[in-house]
């Protein structure tokens, strides 16, 4: 197979952009020659309940874009960054959208499911190729021909944790999920329609919605039946409400988050209570337990500088929004310019290493990650830490591969 995976210096040389500022450039979408910059829209949530993934995106992109532009830019020309604030809000995304589609070559974001559920046709229409920050799988499943997601879908969550389970001998359990959250409800509706794949029971099954407050009557259905786990599946605030009452319950069984709560936007609210709570994450979350390996090369490129930048370790939210930006300038320069099909088109013959994973787009697969790129974290000393199932599992993928 051709390989298409630069080294960590390689790779930066092979993708371009600058730093953007909040505020838009003028004038129409670049041509696709000349000086002209590539324009690069960048839609995600900076304010609303979705401000503490939002704004990692925004850090690692921008990162992306100060370390391509350091080595002259992509198809010697410059790439600007032109972003909006949907504020969490599917409204103000399709704003956000109208405000910028004719001036930009390409998408990233949003990083809020619904907000990229309610861009997703305007994009498909104007035929701007779209690498989205939300994982619900509707806005791939059917294919749309521009848009392609970045983050692992939420089925893909809800099955590497069922392999889990299955591995801990764990057979009956617990699921809470946010009916208002489209990420939380497909996450939902493939962990029932899995489970009895991996001979798995869903004894207690609690709907609850984004602005619930108490979480109590939940922890009693659980205590009330035979769970063994307790799955919760829900997006900001409600995370950190649900651990934090979690912990004073006193409830044995234990508690799985998924990828949503992998940021220290989860684990410093958290505190002391967050110890031994079990959070799945993207690979480059948990890169520096990885063995040498392109999949940590590649990590290494983003999480070294973002670290020194930010004080801490890149969350799962930059991991997504840097593995946008390499996608898609990869995708540029593979397509030798900003033609919108010919970008499409190399999308779908993309095969590319990112700290998300290595991606495989194909014409039947605008997802392109496998389950395997997914760890399960266990938190300790305030860290995320892989279990030893997913530290054996990780290492068997990544040195395959």
């Amino acid at each position: 197979m051709r390989k298409l995976v630069p080294t960590i210096t390689c790779l930066v040389l092979t993708v371009a952009a600058c730093g953007g500022s909040g505020g838009g450039g003028s004038g129409g979408a670049s041509s696709g020659g000349g000086s002209d910059p590539i324009r690069v829209g960048l839609i995600v949530s900076l304010t609303g309940n979705y401000t503490p993934l939002g704004s990692e995106d925004k850090k690692a992109v921008e990162l992306a874009v100060e370390q391509v532009n350091a080595q002259g830019g992509l198809l010697g020309r410059k790439v600007e960054l032109i972003q909006r604030d949907d504020k969490t809000a599917p409204d103000q995304a399709i704003v956000a959208f109208n405000q910028i589609k004719g001036q930009i070559d390409a998408l990233i974001g949003p990083v809020f499911s619904n907000s990229a559920l309610a861009i997703e046709p305007l994009a498909e229409r104007e035929k701007i190729p779209q690498l989205s920050l939300a994982p619900a799988q509707e806005q791939v499943e059917p294919i749309k021909s521009y848009i392609f997601v970045t983050p692992a879908l939420s089925n893909m969550y809800a099955e590497r944790y069922l392999q889990y389970i299955k591995a801990q001998k764990i057979t009956k359990i617990a699921v809470a999920h946010d009916t208002k959250s489209a990420y939380s409800v497909a996450g939902h509706k493939a962990m029932v329609a899995l489970a009895p794949k991996y001979g798995v029971t869903v004894v207690v099954d609690e709907p609850y919605e984004t602005t619930n407050s108490d979480f109590s009557a939940i922890f009693t259905h659980v205590r009330d039946s035979d769970a063994e786990a307790l799955v919760f599946w829900g997006s900001g605030a409600p995370g950190v409400t649900a651990g934090k009452q979690y912990a004073a319950s006193g409830l044995k069984v234990p508690l799985f988050l998924t990828a949503a709560q992998a940021s220290k936007l989860w684990l410093e609210p958290m505190g002391s209570a967050a110890e031994g709570m079990t959070v799945q994450s993207a690979i480059g979350v948990i890169g520096d337990h990885l063995p040498d390996s392109k999949q940590k090369k590649v990590i290494d490129q983003m999480a070294v500088p973002f670290k020194q930048k930010y004080g801490y370790p890149p969350p799962q939210f930059a991991q997504d929004g840097y593995s946008a930006s390499l996608l898609l300038f990869e995708a540029i320069k593979k397509a030798g310019s900003t033609d919108k099909q010919k970008v499409r088109q190399a999308l779908e013959t993309m095969d590319l290493w990112t700290p998300n994973g290595r991606f495989r787009y194909s014409p039947t697969d605008h997802s392109g990650l496998r389950p395997d790129f997914i760890s399960v974290n266990t938190v300790k000393n305030g860290q995320f830490v892989p279990t030893e199932w997913a530290a054996e599992q990780l290492s068997k993928t990544v040195t395959a591969e």
